[in-house]
Order: structure tokens, then sequence, then C-alpha cells
């Protein structure tokens, strides 16, 4: 498991953003602008599979007759 797959989602937006915030200073070398643009690539994409993950979850919790959740299923592969 990557550094950034170890991250929560809180985590790696605030990484990411702060990466961002770098990039748009336009203060780093252009390698290291290559380098924070890599990085905040594969945090973006974390996030997303992160989000990704949290909706299928929403999408198993299971209601019952009257409206309220009893239960959640696990989304496949967790």
């Amino acid at each position: 498991m990557s550094e950034i797959e170890k991250l929560s989602f809180e985590e790696a937006m605030r990484e990411l953003e702060a990466t961002v915030g770098k990039l748009e200073t336009g203060e780093a070398t252009l390698e290291e602008s290559i380098s924070l643009y890599e990085r905040g690539a594969a945090l973006r994409a974390h996030c997303e599979k992160r989000l990704r993950e949290a909706e299928e979850r929403v999408e198993k919790i299971t209601l019952s007759a009257n409206g309220q959740p009893e239960a959640v299923k696990p989304a496949e592969g967790s």
C-alpha cells in the first residue's frame, strides 16, 4: 500500500489543497512543479476513489418499512 493510499479522505484533501497552493504561487522550479503536479494528480485520484467507496456504502444501506436504516451491507471487496 502506497503512502497516499494510507491517507484518509480529509488528510488527502488537505495535502491536495496545499499542493495546489504551492503550484499557484509560481515559485517552484519546473522540476518541482512537475513533481507537485504528479503528486496532486495521485492525491486527486485517491480522493475520488474514497468518495466512490463512500457512495457505494451509502447505497448499501437497507431501509425498514418505516424508512429507518436497519442494516448496512458492506460494499464489494470490503
